[in-house]
């Protein structure tokens, strides 16, 4: 199994997510930011000097994201060590990188995290092989990793995903893949094992809800309530999702 990090570790990183992407000022963000412009909170050493309390300064859509390790990987390895900041000609290449790289390690989460289900133990060498080949790919040049074609690869992979969530959650589960349930009252439900990939769950309330062994793959959880929610051994639910719901 491929041993990589897939977290960010923003020590590592030259502030990538806090200047490449634009922003307009919402909900989410106090203020507008062009691509490639630094946010007014970034610091000289590529740190946010208002991280601790990022919501309570408007910006939410900071908090919500996660680069899952792309970020320092792009600096650290892509680059090796130099930053936009000291070497303005790599900017461009750097920034343009950035979506791709965080794809292709939230795949390699996605597949590690598939490879902790025992359930799915007959699918684990495919899973395993494809964990690699995404690695590989996330090794590329920068030109490398401007000309992939995610798609097609995210086609070879999410069919394993699939699989390896059947596995686990078991047969006549509940499905709501893709479904639109915003604002949807579903408190105290037993949903053990149901599927949510991909489904619209904004505002929804799943108070006390069961969801044990439920697959939360992609699916929108801006304003979801899970206060009191059993998610035991939930499928895919990450970091991010949970840091948009209600807790």
């Amino acid at each position: 199994m491929t041993s990589r990090e897939l977290h960010a570790d923003c020590t590592r990183c030259a502030g990538l997510c806090c200047v490449a992407p634009a922003f307009a000022k919402s909900s989410d963000f106090a203020v507008n930011k062009a691509a490639g412009q630094p946010c007014l909170n970034l610091a000289d050493d590529f740190r946010c000097r208002i991280h601790d309390r990022l919501d309570a300064s408007g910006f939410h859509g900071c908090v919500v994201f996660d680069c899952f390790g792309a970020g320092q990987r792009i600096t650290q390895e892509t680059f090796g060590g130099r930053s936009w900041r000291e070497a303005p000609e790599l900017s461009g290449p750097m920034f343009a990188v950035l979506p791709v790289m965080r794809q292709l390690h939230e795949i390699m989460w996605y597949l590690a995290e598939a490879l902790k289900l025992d359930e799915a133990r007959r699918v684990h060498p495919k899973l395993e092989e494809a964990l690699s080949a995404t690695d590989r790919l996330a090794g590329g040049t920068p030109e490398d990793l401007r000309a992939l074609d995610l798609d097609t690869h995210r086609r070879k992979v999410n069919p394993l995903l699939r699989k390896a969530s059947e596995l686990a959650r078991g047969r006549n589960r509940p499905d709501h893949s893709g479904a639109n349930l915003i604002g949807r009252r579903m408190r105290k439900a037993d949903l053990r094992g149901a599927s949510f990939r991909g489904a619209l769950l904004i505002g929804a309330d799943l108070r006390d809800a069961d969801l044990r062994r439920a697959d939360f793959t992609g699916a929108d959880l801006r304003g979801t309530d899970l206060r009191g929610a059993d998610l035991t051994d939930v499928l895919f639910l990450t970091a991010s999702q949970r840091r948009a719901a209600v807790t």
